[in-house]
């Protein structure tokens, strides 16, 4: 299959187009920065990537994150980083790419999962069930066969490691990324990626 992967220069989108790779497919890495360029935040640069790479299989999203946030953050636009590239960005991508992917293709988007409240995360846990009740119901409006599946991961080892935290809490990346593979072929649903300690 030819597939684009966008945020292909992440920790997870490296691993998910290693993966793709490996597994015999043609990948389009795209990214905000790098060749194929492609900012979630603009809709205007998602026209463009899709102006510029045709016929594709699927899409699959790696780009969307956020940050922990206090919830007494000093102005809403801290607290509500991500908004326009994590929710409403994934939005306005599949819209658009169910014009572009061949039919029978597969989208696969990223929410995100927290095993336990943690502080800082009400708006990202927030915009991750947005994320799944709009996939959860957009699936059935997808034309052409077409699957809309979201990806759940927690923390990922090797991020917890570069923030200087014990990457034991987390899921490796090469395990994530064999989920997003997994999705593509997977009917419409949330699949989760749970972190290895409480797997």
């Amino acid at each position: 299959m030819k597939i684009i992967v966008i945020g292909a220069t992440g920790t997870i989108g490296s691993a998910v187009a290693r993966e793709l790779e490996d597994d015999g497919h043609e990948v389009v890495r795209a990214a905000r920065r790098g060749p194929v360029r492609v900012d979630l935040a603009d809709p205007a640069s998602v026209d463009a990537l899709f102006r510029s790479v045709r016929n594709v299989d699927a899409v699959v999203c790696c780009a969307a994150s956020g940050r922990l946030t206090p919830l007494d953050a000093p102005s809403d636009d801290d607290f509500t980083t991500g908004l326009d590239g994590k929710l409403l960005g994934q939005v306005h991508l599949t819209r658009r790419a169910i014009r572009h992917v061949r039919d029978g293709g597969s989208i696969v988007l990223t929410s995100g999962v927290f095993t336990e409240p943690t502080p800082g995360g009400a708006f990202g846990a927030l915009v991750n069930a947005g994320l799944d009740a709009f996939a959860a119901a957009a699936a059935v409006e997808m034309p052409r066969g077409l699957r809309l599946t979201v990806v759940r991961p927690g923390w990922v080892a090797e991020t917890l490691a570069a923030l200087g935290l014990d990457p034991a809490g987390g899921t490796p990346a090469a395990e994530v990324a064999r989920r997003y593979a997994d999705a593509l072929h997977a009917a419409p649903t949330a699949t989760a990626v749970r972190p290895a300690a409480t797997a």
